[in-house]
């Protein structure tokens, strides 16, 4: 794996582990910005898990989970920063977040529809598997 799909699935981690902390202390503390946060940590986490992981080609697929990771830190981190602190996290965080989150999805939907899938040859994807010579 790429080291930048490497970093984008660890962050892809934090983010979802993050957003598992922000359900725990919205359920704790109450408040809807928290929740929200949460379920944006979330969906967005996993996406970009996907991402990473190789769904697309290397450049599609790191472009789409940065922007989904970038867009969902924003969005959920002035969410957070409002229910903790009474404060933004600066001016215009969350919509600017919102409209990253938009562009890595519409990114996905781009490459969908124009890109090419990522083709690897099975003994790529799987380290153990045997060759056949049919010989």
């Amino acid at each position: 794996m790429r080291p930048a799909r490497r970093v984008l699935l660890a962050l892809a981690g934090l983010t979802g582990a993050a957003g598992v902390a922000l359900a725990a202390a919205g359920a704790h503390m109450g408040g809807d910005n928290l929740a929200t946060a949460s379920v944006f940590l979330l969906v967005h986490a996993a996406a970009a898990a996907g991402l990473a992981a190789g769904a697309l080609t290397p450049r599609g697929g790191t472009l789409a989970a940065g922007a989904l990771l970038l867009g969902a830190a924003l969005f959920a981190g002035d969410l957070a920063a409002r229910a903790f602190l009474g404060a933004r996290l600066f001016p215009m965080a969350a919509p600017a977040g919102g409209l990253i989150l938009i562009a890595g999805w519409l990114g996905i939907a781009f490459a969908g529809a124009f890109g090419r899938a990522q083709r690897e040859s099975a003994s790529a994807r799987d380290p153990i598997s045997i060759q056949v010579n049919k010989e």
